[in-house]
């Protein structure tokens, strides 16, 4: 509910604050004193853009500030909390226009985007305005009015939930089937390439470890030869060096025990001795399995020449890198064979989830359907109170393919003559019947769900009598569970007011301003007598006028 309007600086307002009533707030005033000013200013705390043509003083900011009670309203209280934005019993929505011309949002004091803005508002505020009704024409629209009426709202939140995650699933098996495309495509060339490998059946670090032996083999003559001369000078020449050592070990011997030092020396060149014997035996060994073997080395050389080839064929450089390369393609391999499986359990699974949906749509359906005759009725009765005597309004129901809302499209259809040819209400209606329209089927929509704030902006264009009066009695009815702003030009309508405003221009230090005032009981029947006969109200329009608003 919207508490309280705050502006400042605005066109031709100085400084205005509104209280607003909890129930049925009218607004009049003559034609120019600044009803649609007033308009112009909430929209900009509504998510309008800003004017900076506004700014008639462009000294100081321009200032507009709604005081609005959230009511415990979930969806509002939901919307602050993914905003990161605390919520309280009061909430401030405010508008600056800076005297550069930036325009600045703020919701309870807090920086924000005007797309935020505008979302949070229209939790808020229903804005309706004269010929303000394309809305109406929209089949989104349509269809929430019927599932509003129908009680639908928490069976399509769990529709919807399923049809979002069936979506899912849908796209997850198309994915599937790329994928299976794209496997088949690669499929017979990667089976090449991991037969290939296979075939050459290479073991761990073999390409390297073979290309030692090579070079091993390739120079075993030569290896066999160095091994010799090295092992013949340590142990079988005319002096060998163990022998050598062994007697030069015997000549300090004799001088041990007159040297302290020399004991010590003497077992480091005893160890070297051993130490020198040992290798020479492991020379002899070495030497002995040394051999050229032409088999092995035209083996090893094939067998590095297809190892290589591979290498250069994908671009690595080890048997480690060859080995992890037949690995993927395995994988890959594998997975086209693995992934019909996959597509199989989830087309079961997606079947499934269809039937579903067709059966929590089907539920859906019926209850439109069970509401339809109750709506037109009760519709084509208020388009007679409202002076549209002769139009009648028809619910269609439109199969479609499963959609998120069901499986049918909702379409009203309007006969504005009574000459049984229904027509799309958006090709038919004119503005005014638009406008009556509208508010028909809101004043319905208002006792089934919890709408925001309802703001008419003169939509009564076009009726007087007893059409003002029924449209005066449909706003106060809704009025009862819910705040009503209606801007009139009717005093049928403004006699129905629980709290009525009167907007004029003043002329305040030689300047003409905008400004607004509540009227008395008083001067309510005299501002609604000169609605009814002009500026000077004769004493029948006074009587007139006392009697719609005691009635």
């Amino acid at each position: 509910m919207l508490r309280k309007l705050i502006i400042q600086n605005y066109a031709i307002i100085d400084e205005i604050s509104i209280d607003f009533s909890d129930k049925l707030n009218i607004i009049t005033g003559e034609t120019g004193a600044g009803k649609s000013i007033l308009m112009g200013a909430l929209g900009l705390i509504l998510g309008d853009r800003a004017d900076t043509s506004v700014l008639v003083n462009t000294e100081k900011k321009c200032f507009i500030e709604g005081y609005f009670s959230v009511d415990n309203k979930v969806d509002v209280i939901a919307l602050l909390k993914e905003m990161d934005l605390e919520s309280d019993e009061e909430l401030i929505l405010r508008r600056e226009i800076g005297t550069n011309g930036k325009s600045r949002a703020f919701i309870n004091d807090t920086p924000t985007t005007l797309q935020q803005l505008k979302k949070l508002a229209s939790y808020l505020v229903d804005l309706h305005q004269q010929f303000d009704t394309l809305e109406l024409g929209d089949s989104d629209f349509q269809r929430e009015v019927i599932d509003a009426l129908a009680g639908n709202d928490a069976a399509i939140r769990l529709y919807r939930k399923s049809f979002f995650l069936w979506q899912t699933k849908q796209r997850e098996l198309q994915a599937l089937k790329d994928e299976k495309t794209a496997f088949l495509k690669e499929f017979d060339y990667n089976q090449y390439l991991y037969n290939e490998l296979e075939e050459l059946d290479l073991k761990e670090n073999e390409l390297e470890i073979i290309d030692e032996e090579l070079k091993v083999l390739n120079n075993s003559e030569d290896i066999k030869a160095g091994i010799q001369r090295v092992y013949v000078a340590l142990n079988e020449d005319e002096q060998p060096i163990v022998v050598q050592l062994k007697q030069l070990i015997n000549q300090l011997s004799a001088f041990s025990g007159m040297n302290l030092e020399l004991p010590v020396l003497i077992e480091r060149m005893k160890a070297a001795q051993v130490e020198l014997k040992d290798v020479a035996d492991e020379l002899e060994r070495l030497n002995n399995n040394i051999f050229f073997d032409d088999k092995r080395i035209e083996w090893i050389n094939q067998r590095l020449s297809d190892g290589y080839k591979l290498l250069k064929k994908h671009n690595v450089k080890t048997t480690a890198e060859l080995l992890q390369l037949k690995d993927t393609l395995s994988d890959s391999l594998q997975n086209v064979l693995q992934i019909d499986d996959a597509i199989q359990i989830l087309e079961k699974d997606i079947a499934e989830r269809r039937g579903q949906l067709e059966r929590e749509a089907a539920i859906i359906s019926r209850e439109r359907a069970r509401i339809i005759a109750p709506f037109e009725r009760d519709v084509n009765v208020l388009l007679k109170q409202v002076g549209m005597p002769n139009a009648l309004i028809q619910v269609r129901l439109i199969p479609a393919t499963l959609y998120e809302f069901g499986i049918e499209q909702v379409e009203l259809l309007f006969d504005a003559n009574n000459n049984n040819r229904f027509e799309p209400i958006r090709k038919v209606a004119s503005g005014g019947e638009l406008s009556r329209l509208m508010l028909c089927i809101k004043s319905l929509v208002a006792e089934s769900i919890d709408l925001a704030t309802l703001i008419f902006d003169e939509i009564d264009t076009g009726i007087s009598g007893e059409a003002a009066k029924q449209v005066g009695l449909i706003m106060k009815n809704m009025s009862a569970k819910r705040q009503i702003i209606c801007i009139t030009h009717q005093p049928q309508i403004a006699g129905k007011a629980n709290a009525h405003y009167y907007v004029y221009k003043d002329k305040k230090a030689d300047k003409i301003q905008t400004t607004i005032r509540r009227l008395t009981d008083e001067e309510r029947i005299h501002s609604i007598a000169q609605m009814l006969s002009g500026e000077q109200p004769t004493a029948a329009a006074l009587d007139n006028a006392r009697e719609m608003i005691n009635n």
